[in-house]
């Protein structure tokens, strides 16, 4: 709402207007409210109960911090009536995650207009028994919600939300579309307003401007001014008002934001004309109010459509998957029908995607053969190739031929909504400079009040006439909104950039430290190699190859890593039946198989010296308690793109690393193939781990990049970490980006944006000091009017938010 009624002050004397929604009392109506030791009037049984919750549940400071009205209950209680379909498991499906009894959604949250709402339901949600968290972004509205399933429900979540007056809904992508929608709309007509205001006050300004001394009569002139007030009332009361309801929210809440300087600006240049023109004073300042509006109004206005640019790599994402699809549902008979995916598509289900169509959903080729567009999610440069058993990514593009999928994953289990989730936590994290830059433009807006009122006291004793339109200048000159905008918006564009090229940044500070990394620690199986082993060799000392291979992929039964893959898949019989298997991360496994134990591992893990082997060979020797009994080679090949990614890495001055697991003799090799100088071979996590901590005791910042499950403890001590895509779920976990893409050199262009990102940062830091050390100075010496002070505020936020969308804008190929 845009009108306030006094009711929102609850110190306010009693009117005749409810406390809790500001609606007329009807007569007769009756329904206390007991709030600070006293009872307010409500306006029904709906106002009295969503109030007493609010009050009764700790949260009475709400009352004290709003800046606006909530929704009417009405609206509630007609939404509360289809709360308990959102508890249904076939319609949580496509918006919750589900970890056992702990679930996540995100859901949009309507009727948030000030940042003491984002206050109140945070807070209110976190006090509701079975609510683990939940964060709310002010920006998007938009809330991440996480509980456990067996204490409380999400109805229950949807209506305690309700209690208090507000809307909250699923998250939908073209809901949001249609906040921001309505949040543009609004912008352009306060803009408009304040346009044809600003024309048509300057209309009146330049006759007074133009004539001569005493040749406009004074009632000429009393009926320009009056004119003026008229058209310039509405600017201020509608079109600035955001600035008001800024700025009130501030002080109440015992801090100078940044609204503050510009409501003082208009309220005072305001206030002081409408007293001139009514007592017939020497000076008006309608046409430099109604131009600062526009000003300001044309730049904000700029602003949020550049920041929704910036976030659009990430904001896409959710709008890959379709909103139909055609199921073929006794599949292999061709009956087709269209069904919605958010509400029929469940796994198992088998789909029919035809060229340039997007897959609904994550799943594997069942019948067809075609190439893939990836490259929204991986950054994948060229098509995929898709045959039958083929995995799918949902919102993925099918190129050339109809294909059939089977449908594994849907909604919040798939790999998309997994990469919206992260994302969504790197952006809700803030890195170093962003805070430092908060907190000093919080600083500097009480810096600048008490310059304001220095300067103000000043001028007044040495020229009065001219102490308050200075004053003025002052306040509305200085931009802290530059300081603020300064980094968050080039952070977004970046981590929107490297979204694109297939690089997922999933913390907050990961960009930052990326940038400053001076060593890159590399794992090799997996990571510089492919990691599709293929048995080359295998050497008997005792038993024959099939009884080996048995034995050994009897072992590897349950293991995921490549190895056991290829160990398994070269075994001409099923592997033996395995117990009391146990795993050692980096080394191997035991077991026991018809009462025998046996061992399969590192020679280290065995404790045998092996043979002479090809050195570009993978060993692992199969032993029972007697000693050893076979010898397996194991072949790797390098990935395509790894001697570019190490030649593009030392030519930024990143010294590199690589720390294996294997063979010494192999990794050697490996490493005077690729020209990497610090190459260690046979290292367990541990000493993995003793290595990192090494190179940081001397000063290094350290990345890790791996793939495997004994990468995980390296890849959580370094300062920043990247996982491999295909690598296991353990190292992604720990890991605070992810390679999406096969294309290894995506790396080295990471590194490139994120040092971009820095340098774009830093001038934006830069400008915004420049800017503001010469203009504050300028305007307290009278050489800056208020609407030159208008355009140089407009223009420095505006110009902060163009630099960083640079990032945005790099050529896909050539991320400098």
């Amino acid at each position: 709402m845009d009108d306030m009624p006094d009711t929102l002050d609850p110190s306010s004397p009693a009117t005749t207007h409810c406390f809790h929604c500001g609606e007329t009392i009807p007569t007769g109506a009756v329904y206390p409210i007991h709030f600070m030791d006293k009872d307010e009037p409500g306006c029904c049984r709906g106002c009295q109960a969503v109030a007493q919750t609010i009050i009764d549940s700790g949260n009475a400071d709400y009352y004290r911090l709003r800046t606006d009205l909530p929704k009417t209950p009405e609206a509630a209680l007609e939404e509360l009536k289809q709360l308990k379909l959102y508890d249904l498991p076939e319609v949580q499906q496509s918006f919750v995650k589900s970890e056992g009894d702990i679930r996540e959604a995100n859901l949009i949250l309507e009727g948030i207009v000030c940042a003491a709402c984002i206050w109140l339901n945070e807070r209110h949600l976190r006090q509701l028994p079975g609510v683990l968290a939940a964060d709310i972004n002010f920006s998007t509205h938009r809330a991440r919600v996480r509980w456990d399933n067996s204490r409380i429900e999400l109805s229950n979540i949807l209506q305690a939300v309700q209690e208090i007056g507000y809307l909250a809904y699923p998250f939908d992508a073209g809901r949001q579309e249609e906040l921001f929608r309505k949040e543009r709309d609004t912008a352009i007509r306060r803009l408009a307003i304040a346009g044809l205001g600003m024309m048509q006050v300057m209309m009146y300004a330049i006759p007074l401007y133009l004539a001569r001394s005493n040749t406009m009569t004074l009632d000429i002139e009393a009926l320009m001014r009056s004119a003026s007030m008229l058209l310039t009332t509405p600017v201020v009361f509608y079109s600035a008002w955001p600035f008001f309801q800024g700025a009130w929210r501030d002080i109440k809440l015992k801090r100078a934001g940044m609204d503050v300087p510009v409501a003082l600006g208009v309220g005072a240049a305001y206030g002081a004309s409408v007293y001139a023109t009514f007592t017939s004073g020497s000076v008006v300042y309608f046409d430099s109010v109604t131009m600062f509006v526009f000003f300001l109004l044309t730049g904000r206005f700029l602003e949020m459509n550049a920041r929704k640019r910036s976030a659009e790599a990430a904001e896409s994402l959710v709008k890959l998957i379709p909103a139909a699809t055609i199921r073929l549902p006794n599949w292999p008979d061709s009956r087709e029908e269209e069904i919605a995916v958010a509400a029929k598509l469940t796994p198992g289900d088998h789909v029919l995607v035809g060229p340039g169509e997007s897959f609904p959903a994550d799943g594997r080729v069942a019948d067809g053969e075609s190439s893939v567009d990836e490259s929204l999610l991986t950054g994948e440069s060229h098509p995929v190739h898709k045959q039958d058993g083929s995995s799918i990514i949902g919102g993925t593009i099918n190129l050339s031929s109809p294909l059939v999928v089977k449908v594994e994953k849907i909604g919040a289990d798939t790999v998309l909504s997994g990469i919206v989730r992260l994302l969504d936590r790197a952006l809700a994290e803030k890195p170093r400079l962003a805070l430092a830059a908060d907190r000093i433009a919080s600083w500097f807006v009480l810096a600048l009040l008490i310059v304001a009122a220095t300067v103000a006291t000043y001028w007044y004793f040495i020229s009065p006439e001219r102490a308050f339109w200075i004053t003025v200048s002052v306040l509305v000159v200085s931009c802290p909104c530059a300081l603020a905008l300064a980094t968050p918006v080039a952070l977004t564009a970046a981590m929107g950039r490297l979204t694109r090229m297939g690089l997922l940044s999933t913390r907050g500070h990961a960009l930052e430290t990326l940038a400053h990394a001076t060593d890159f620690v590399f794992d090799k199986t997996g990571t510089l190699t492919t990691g599709e082993f293929s048995l080359v060799e295998v050497r008997t000392v005792r038993g024959d190859r099939e009884t080996v291979l048995a034995l050994a992929a009897g072992l590897e039964q349950g293991a995921t890593h490549p190895v056991a893959v290829a160990i398994r898949n070269a075994a001409e019989q099923a592997g033996l039946d395995a117990s009391q298997i146990r795993y050692l991360a980096g080394q191997g496994v035991e077991g026991v198989i018809d009462g025998q134990r046996y061992r399969l591992g590192t020679p280290t893990f065995i404790s045998v010296e092996p043979p002479p082997f090809p050195m570009d060979l993978t060993l692992v020797g199969l032993a029972d308690e007697t000693g050893i009994m076979a010898w397996f080679g194991l072949g790797d090949e390098l990935r395509p793109q790894s001697a570019e990614l190490v030649a593009s890495l030392k030519s930024m001055g990143v010294r590199l690393h690589l720390f294996s697991g294997d063979r010494t003799d192999n990794v050697l090799a490996l490493a005077g193939r690729l020209g990497i100088e610090d190459a260690r071979g046979g290292m367990l996590p541990e000493s993995k781990l003793d290595a990192v901590k090494a190179l940081q005791s001397a000063g290094a910042i350290v990345a890790m990049t791996g793939d495997g499950v004994n990468d995980a403890p390296v890849l959580a001590q370094a300062q920043v970490s990247i996982a491999i895509d295909q690598g296991a779920e353990a190292a992604q976990a720990a890991a605070d980006m992810v390679l999406l893409s096969s294309e290894l050199s995506r790396l080295a262009d990471g590194v490139k944006v994120a040092r971009k990102t820095q340098g774009i940062i830093h001038q934006n830091l830069a400008w915004a000091a420049i800017y503001n050390a010469l203009a504050i100075p300028a305007a307290a010496m009278g050489y800056v009017t208020p609407w030159m002070a208008g355009i140089g505020m407009s223009l420095s936020s505006l110009l902060v938010v163009l630099n960083a969308l640079r990032i945005s804008h790099s050529g896909r190929h050539n991320p400098t």
